[in-house]
């Protein structure tokens, strides 16, 4: 066994790499970059080396740093974690030729199935039933159009170097065939450096079924499936294992078919065989296709291990440093069922537009796993994958599990950023879901219900105003017989607070200016423990942050902002019809110049941000009166990227 291990990662995946090394007896060494100084798995590991600026392309893309500070610590081998470095083959080379060992596959095995049409060709020739589709080199644009003529729309356009729902587009229509080959070309060179794509048939009702696969080179056993069909933009939301409705029938065929492709390439170390799987009629053994190999730890591994009882990190140590594999199919069985759910910082309602901030609060319930990079005080920076955690549970049924993931997210605290909580808990509300009818197209049908934003009841704006002037704790100054009333503007209600003393308050939510008054809410008994505030028929978790106030009803978090009354004069007239950039990020695309008359909604600009693309909007019908954007260039959070001005009558 190794004594000591570098990550060439960061986040989650690294903090989760050190706690089996440390499990097992083995040091540890992290790699950050500028923006990583003070990260979590900095602090966790045993040491840390500076590789970068903050930008990916400068610091964890950086093979020949890491491998040198493999070297400069002596660290004997490098665990990739996932992403970055942990498919690319000449890093691999390139380790193994400084005479330290790759956690991880071979070189030769990564090559194998990194590009999805020459993967998707040996998959064949293995046996492996394939998606039908073109898998060719030949990219010319009209050739493809017409390949996917042949196919029959709708049709799945995939970077071939692809991953993570990047590089990916669902085309309905011949009319939208070229825009999205674009697109997908775009990503597929910034994220991969490849820009060709393949083409496959898309499944009417289809299911994303995995199989975890292990090898030792030699041999290979299966850990069974999980079930990653609750996606949006082709990135998976909430995992599951075991896949509902699986039978052994069908588990033993896919079982079979992924160790015949661990074993077709040699493989060594942790793998995921993906399939596409036609969910219409049922789970059969001749519905299901290879999409893909991962040729990594995936990001969903714990749900087979909550599941196996197995720890796939401590099989990737002892696996790499020369042992067999640790158990034969035989010996691994299903125990339960598992649930993950993926935290992000982004926002659901805006097309799950990615978000930065700081976490002014992070807590998660007792009895969880909860795999996380970050802690409360931490930055979400536009530089990385906004992941803040990944919430997992485990119990003896379907039910039993998917009703502890539900609790956990809604004792989940998280605030300073806007995050796809509230989308996730109704998820797991969702009735076809609950009932194990689950398909990829699931969440874009019912997205709108599923990212609705409720309106804050009443009660929330009291304690929102009552946790906003500071007085739960009878805070309240002095006062002679009479109670003490204070007023606070949360965005633009204005609200007053009457403090009856032992724990009694008056609420009046939104006073009028001229002191007419508002709707009237009494809370009683209130008493505060931390962060939560409980009271006379109810109980919240309540974040304050400076000017900012978070109550959590239930996974819904309503963020009031304390108004400070003297600046709205000067916020009067700043207004203006303009397009922002929404996050840091690069200019990809302008569709419009100065003078050009747009429609609401018209694709102006793309912008590419946290490893994605996204579509910037007009937000209303006119004349683009000023154009600052170019593609390109580089904006921030806030920049004014165009301007509109009414059209003449």
């Amino acid at each position: 066994m190794f004594s000591k291990i570098l990550i060439a990662n960061r986040g989650e995946i690294a903090c989760r790499v050190i706690e089996t090394a440390r499990k097992m007896g083995v040091a540890t060494v992290a790699v950050y970059s500028d923006a990583d100084a003070r990260a979590k798995h900095v602090q966790m590991a045993d040491e840390a080396v500076h590789i970068g600026a903050s930008p990916v392309g400068e610091s964890y893309l950086k093979g020949d740093r890491i491998i040198q500070a493999a070297r400069d610590t002596g660290a004997q081998a490098i665990h990739p974690g996932y992403g970055f470095l942990s498919e690319n083959p000449d890093f691999v080379d390139a380790v193994q030729a400084a005479g330290l060992t790759f956690i991880g596959p071979s070189a030769d095995a990564i090559r194998a199935m990194g590009l999805k049409d020459a993967a998707k060709k040996l998959m064949e020739e293995a046996g492996v039933p394939v998606v039908p589709g073109y898998h060719g080199a030949e990219q010319d644009a009209d050739f493809l159009a017409a390949e996917a003529d042949k196919i029959g729309y709708p049709v799945l356009i995939k970077a071939r170097a692809g991953g993570g729902g990047k590089g990916m587009r669902k085309i309905d229509t011949p009319a939208g065939f070229k825009a999205g080959l674009e697109g997908a070309q775009r990503e597929g060179q910034a994220s991969f450096g490849d820009a060709a794509v393949l083409i496959e048939k898309w499944i009417t009702t289809p299911r994303h079924i995995e199989m975890q696969v292990f090898g030792d080179g030699t041999r290979a056993v299966h850990l069974f499936e999980r079930d990653c069909s609750l996606q949006r933009r082709h990135q998976k939301v909430i995992e599951e294992a075991p896949a509902p409705g699986m039978t052994d029938e069908m588990r033993s065929a896919m079982g079979a078919a992924a160790v015949k492709a661990a074993e077709a390439i040699g493989y060594s170390g942790a793998g995921t065989i993906e399939f596409i799987v036609d969910g219409s009629d049922g789970l059969r053994p001749d519905g299901f296709w290879f999409m893909e190999m991962n040729t990594r730890l995936q990001v969903e591994h714990p749900v087979t291990e909550e599941i196996t009882g197995i720890d796939l990190v401590e099989w990737q140590l002892r696996v790499a440093s020369g042992e067999p594999l640790p158990a034969g199919q035989d010996d691994i069985s299903i125990t339960g069922h598992a649930f993950e759910a993926r935290l992000y910082a982004e926002d659901a309602s805006k097309g799950f537009l990615p978000a930065t901030g700081r976490l002014g609060a992070l807590q998660f319930p007792d009895g969880v796993r909860a795999d996380s990079g970050v802690r409360a005080g931490d930055e979400i920076t536009p530089f990385y994958d906004p992941m803040i955690a990944k919430l997992i549970t485990h119990g003896p049924t379907r039910e039993v599990a998917l009703g502890q993931l539900r609790r956990a997210l809604e004792q989940t605290v998280v605030a300073g950023s806007v995050t796809n909580l509230p989308f996730l808990a109704a998820l797991t509300r969702h009735e076809g879901f609950a009932a194990g009818e689950v398909d990829t197209g699931l969440i874009e049908r019912d997205q709108a219900a599923l990212t609705a934003i409720p309106d804050a009841p009443a009660d929330v704006v009291a304690i929102a105003a009552i946790a906003a002037l500071g007085v739960a704790n009878g805070q309240t100054g002095f006062t002679l017989w009479t109670p003490l009333t204070h007023s606070v503007t949360l965005d633009d209600r204005l609200v007053r607070v009457t403090v009856l003393g032992g724990g009694d308050f008056d609420v009046e939510i939104d006073v009028q200016n001229e002191g007419q008054g508002g709707q009237n809410v009494p809370i009683r008994g209130l008493v505060t423990t931390g962060s939560d505030i409980r009271y006379e028929g109810g109980s919240y978790r309540v974040a304050c942050e400076n000017d900012i106030v978070t109550v959590f009803d239930r996974a819904v978090p309503h963020v009031f902002t304390r108004i400070d009354p003297l600046s709205r004069a000067a916020e009067a007239g700043a207004g203006g019809d303009v397009l922002i950039a929404p996050m840091p990020g690069l200019i990809k695309v302008v569709n419009t110049e100065a003078g050009a008359t747009v429609t609401q909604g018209d694709a102006l600009i793309v912008m590419e941000a946290m490893k994605m693309e996204h579509t910037l909007t007009a937000p209303r019908d006119g004349i683009v009166a000023q154009l600052a954007a170019k593609p390109g260039g580089q904006v921030a959070d806030g920049d004014v990227l165009l301007s509109l001005e009414p059209m003449e009558e």
